[in-house]
């Protein structure tokens, strides 16, 4: 088994900031601890900053786009992925207004992206319809 090595990083589970430290071997995170060192936590985490870091390396996690064509998913490339979107939500926009979309924003984005996320559905798609988990 390859060394041990400690990593100190910033939790992706919110928007808080938490610091971590992860014992990393061989490639692969094997425990999670709060940074005593971060100011924004002092070496405490929640049980999803501390626990819920399998899907890192979980099989079954997805590496590419994937679209539905002729009612299969298949893989797609990033940039027919954008258009397709990009294309969609056009059309919806077009068809039915921009009441017609709405977006949901994830608690494990950071406040930036949650920031532009509002931003694009506000300014672009001229849509308040936004809601997240993150308001709880």
């Amino acid at each position: 088994m390859a060394d041990t090595k400690f990593v100190k990083t910033i939790c992706g589970y919110c928007g808080t900031g938490c610091g971590l430290v992860l014992e990393v071997a061989d490639n692969k995170i094997m425990k999670i601890r709060g940074d005593k060192e971060a100011p924004v936590n002092k070496g405490q985490t929640c049980v999803k900053g501390a626990f819920a870091y399998e899907y890192v390396h979980a099989k079954s996690r997805l590496n590419s786009p994937l679209i539905r064509k002729s009612g299969q998913l298949v893989e797609a490339t990033w940039q027919e992925a954008y258009q397709y979107i990009a294309e969609k939500l056009s059309e919806i926009k077009t068809t039915w207004g921009s009441n017609a979309i709405s977006m949901f924003a994830c608690a494990r984005s950071t406040n930036e992206s949650n920031y532009v996320t509002q931003k694009f559905m506000r300014a672009v798609l001229n849509s308040n319809n936004i809601d997240g988990c993150n308001r709880t």
